[in-house]
């Protein structure tokens, strides 16, 4: 995976299959994936690209230096964080989080009843992350043209 659309490609088809599995829309997936790991350039750890952190589930993990948003400042941090075989693995675990985790199941409820993506991204992030901007990011993500095609492409290669 050499360049950003090479990723991009790769993690949309992880994605719709896992959509597919699991119910975790593919946008959602795409876009925290994007935002966490600058479009898969730069995981946190070994193939950790969604800043998943540490819990008792994880059997291998590492320390990584991270920007938080605590008390309205941005201060780097030294925190714990899971670490993966592949990619997949993480991505699975992530649409394992997001769809079956506890911090996230009120969320998740909700986007059962409504299938309302940007309802989901607004509840998944006010959990996921620090940042008071990270919604709003993932929703531009989510609904980006290269995004959406991706997931058009991937959905033609993987068979019904």
């Amino acid at each position: 995976m050499e360049d950003r659309e090479q990723r991009l490609k790769e993690v949309a088809r992880i994605a719709v299959t896992l959509e597919a599995q699991t119910g975790c829309p593919a946008q959602l997936l795409i876009a925290q994936w994007a935002l966490e790991s600058e479009w898969g350039a730069k995981p946190a750890g070994n193939n950790n690209f969604f800043g998943i952190k540490k819990s008792d589930r994880h059997k291998l993990c590492c320390t990584v230096a991270t920007r938080e948003v605590v008390d309205g400042k941005s201060i780097v941090q030294n925190l714990q964080f899971a670490d993966y075989d592949s990619l997949e693995d993480s991505c699975r675990d992530y649409a394992w989080l997001i769809t079956c985790g506890a911090p996230y199941h009120a969320a998740w409820q909700q986007y059962l009843n409504d299938r309302d993506l940007h309802t989901l991204i607004a509840a998944v992030a006010r959990v996921y992350a620090t940042d008071p901007n990270y919604a709003r990011v993932a929703a531009v993500i989510a609904s980006q043209g290269d995004v959406a095609q991706s997931i058009a492409d991937a959905r033609q290669e993987i068979p019904a």
